[in-house]
């Protein structure tokens, strides 16, 4: 698949899996990471790293993350899903490269994570992530539907549990 020509102010479909198709989230506090660091990485340039921004005391940490939500983001995440070997994101770019350099962060700094808490080494994902740009509403819609589906579809959890799946934006 041809990787998508980012612009701003667009929306993008993007999506990644693990090596091999090995599981990337394998515990509740790897999903809960996960979250934090995609949450933490849509901004631009943020002033410490993720690892040392979680270690500040709590009034430091509660008066960062205030500074850190007023800053420009490099891409709004629009909805999200977490699955155990793989991830979706439905994004749109904010300013040039912006997509781009949010993945990479988000990659490198969870891989990092994941990485120490497992004593492993090597690359987590299968390669760069894929992006397919959002041409019509009907596409946004559908993209965002097949989005939060992905855990009914994966037989992950049935139609009933959708409501309570806590790894994803449905709620």
């Amino acid at each position: 698949m041809p990787q998508a020509i980012f612009a701003e102010n667009y929306f993008y479909h993007v999506f990644n899996r693990g090596v091999t198709r090995q599981p990337i989230f394998k515990t509740k506090r790897d999903y809960q990471r996960a979250i934090i660091t995609l949450n933490f990485y849509q901004h631009q340039k943020p002033p410490l790293r993720l690892a040392r921004a979680l270690s500040l005391n709590k009034e430091e940490k509660g008066n960062f993350f205030k500074e850190l939500k007023g800053k420009a983001k490099l891409a709004e995440i629009i909805c999200y899903c977490l699955m155990p070997n793989h991830f979706h994101l439905l994004l749109k770019q904010k300013m040039n490269g912006g997509i781009s350099k949010f993945l990479s962060n988000f990659s490198n700094s969870y891989t990092r994570y994941f990485n120490v808490k497992r004593k492993r080494v090597g690359p987590l994902f299968q390669g760069i992530f894929k992006a397919v740009r959002i041409e019509t509403d009907e596409q946004l819609i559908h993209v965002s539907r097949y989005i939060h589906l992905n855990p009914i579809a994966s037989l992950v959890i049935k139609e009933k549990e959708l409501d309570n799946y806590p790894w994803s934006s449905f709620s």
